[in-house]
């Protein structure tokens, strides 16, 4: 447990179950909370949007592969949301399919997935047929359907629909890890804890050389330390960006509201996405 002062509750989750972010989810709830997967990372945060559920936990970044661009984005542009806490999975992935002996031609998995075991299907697989899927466990329940030959999941998510694992561990990389979100309505800031994050979408009206220098100058100016910097587009036209940044630091600390407060006269627009504890780290 992370440690969250609320009591029982609802979570939505990017499903089905067997999902990484399943599993993550069950590090912060206890079993009375109720947890219901959803298709995609939208229609997740559309449930506490919408007010199915309190809180919702999506993935956000891979120490492999990067941001999960659509959580970005519908954190920055979407129906205001609010970061409430973290936390981080080890990831690993087995290749599985419905028998051992099994004649694979497709091979069903999330991108993010897919990119983190190129290796071993350049190497064992190389004419298969990729297919992307919403979750890896979305690519097992597939499989479980007859939809495809096999799937890159987790070894739960095998044990879930009863498939057989052709072979664990087959991630290029062993050491990676996921960080989640956990999403609520705005209204309520956890208390500072002397180890947070803050986190912000910066919207530049007109861009212009050295936009980003100039924001970046504030958070040095007042020892900000920055954890995360990612660029989106707008969608307002090509070139046009705006800025997702998490930074050491409570809202309520000195050197963090500081700077919000100069970037404001700096950005058209602050989004303020929260100030949260961050994963203990261990």
């Amino acid at each position: 447990m992370l440690g969250y002062p609320w009591a029982v509750s609802t979570y939505a989750y990017l499903g089905p179950v067997g999902t990484f972010t399943e599993a993550a989810l069950k590090k912060i709830t206890t079993a009375q909370d109720s947890r219901v997967p959803y298709a995609n990372v939208t229609a997740t945060l559309d449930a506490v949007r919408s007010g199915e559920a309190e809180y919702a936990l999506v993935p956000i970044e891979n120490s492999v592969e990067g941001v999960v661009a659509r959580t970005l984005d519908e954190l920055a542009t979407g129906t205001p949301l609010v970061v409430a806490g973290e936390v981080t999975l080890p990831v690993t992935f087995a290749l599985m399919s419905t028998s051992a002996t099994t004649t694979i031609s497709t091979i069903a998995t999330h991108p993010h997935a897919e990119a983190q075991c190129r290796t071993y299907i350049a190497q064992r697989y190389p004419h298969a047929e990729l297919v992307p899927t919403s979750s890896t466990a979305a690519a097992a329940q597939a499989l479980s359907r007859g939809e495809f030959d096999a799937a890159i999941a987790s070894s739960a998510a095998a044990e879930h629909f009863g498939l057989t694992i052709i072979e664990e561990n087959i991630g290029d990389n062993d050491g990676a890890v996921t960080r989640f979100v956990l999403v609520q309505k705005p209204g309520h800031i956890p208390e500072p804890t002397g180890d947070d994050r803050t986190s912000v979408a910066l919207f530049i009206d007109i861009d212009h050389a050295g936009a980003l220098l100039e924001i970046l100058t504030v958070f040095a100016d007042h020892n900000v330390n920055l954890t995360f910097i990612q660029s989106r587009p707008t969608g307002r036209e090509l070139g046009h960006y705006h800025f997702i940044i998490d930074v050491e630091g409570h809202c309520q600390d000195e050197p963090v509201a500081r700077s919000l407060a100069e970037l404001g006269e700096i950005c058209d627009e602050i989004r303020f996405l929260g100030s949260y504890p961050r994963e203990a780290r261990k």
